[in-house]
């Protein structure tokens, strides 16, 4: 479980999901999902909240819905320099996202 005992973003959901899409650059809801180690549901909710306070920004890519932290929100610089500090002491979800594979393994390639 994530050791963050503050909720600046209006809860610990969405402060998560921050964060995490600091760490990762984009991801998808499931990703962000199985990253936290939470319900879907409560990704999807913070997601939402998310984008509709202009912190998130989505692109649609096949059917699957990529977000980022809103590069055109007023404050983006400040707002990620924040969220890098509050990772720091995050290192069970900073050794999640180094471990996760972004791209699918070689045909043959051993295991």
């Amino acid at each position: 479980m994530v050791k963050t005992t503050s909720s600046p973003f209006g809860g610990q959901g969405r402060t998560r999901v921050l964060l995490a899409l600091r760490l990762l650059g984009e991801s998808y809801a499931r990703e962000l999902a199985r990253v936290l180690e939470m319900p879907l549901s409560g990704v999807q909710r913070a997601l939402r909240g998310l984008e509709l306070d202009g912190l998130v920004a989505a692109r649609s890519l096949g059917r699957t819905r990529i977000f980022q932290l809103n590069p055109r929100y007023f404050a983006a610089a400040a707002l990620s320099e924040f969220l890098g500090r509050l990772a720091e002491p995050e290192a069970d979800l900073r050794d999640r996202v180094t471990a996760l594979r972004r791209r699918p393994r070689r045909t043959g390639k051993p295991l």
